[in-house]
């Protein structure tokens, strides 16, 4: 699976991910910094990478555009330390299919994980 770490998440979720088997890219690396959340969403789409961020934006845009994709995996419910965002994340990737990952929303909290299949329906 390949996936793209946005900024509000560390490198070494990246780096934990590629050692755990996957493709991943921090944001930073790709130069992406600075760059808007549509251009985030669209480079996973065209990379075909899932998105892994803690930014509440990217369901919205999802929903508004009734996207299919890319996936997510959005932290959610406050700040996680490394320890917790990889321990979280490993659950996360434990619990759904790999092959549905591209088309779910995956939100971790601290204490559960939820899935949605995209598309969303926009909650207007």
């Amino acid at each position: 699976m390949r996936f793209l770490v946005d900024m509000p998440l560390s490198p070494e979720l990246a780096a934990w991910l590629i050692q755990s088997g996957h493709e991943a890219v921090h944001a930073l690396d790709l130069g992406l910094h600075r760059a808007s959340d549509a251009t985030i969403l669209e480079r996973a789409r065209i990379d075909e990478c899932v998105v892994v961020t803690a930014d509440l934006n990217y369901p919205r845009m999802l929903a508004l555009t009734q996207s299919q994709g890319p996936g997510l995996v959005l932290f959610r419910g406050g700040n996680y330390s490394e320890k917790e965002s990889v321990e979280c994340l490993r659950r996360a990737l434990e619990s759904v299919p790999t092959d549905e990952l591209p088309h779910s929303i995956i939100v971790i909290q601290k204490d559960r994980i939820r899935r949605r299949r995209l598309p969303l329906k926009p909650d207007l």
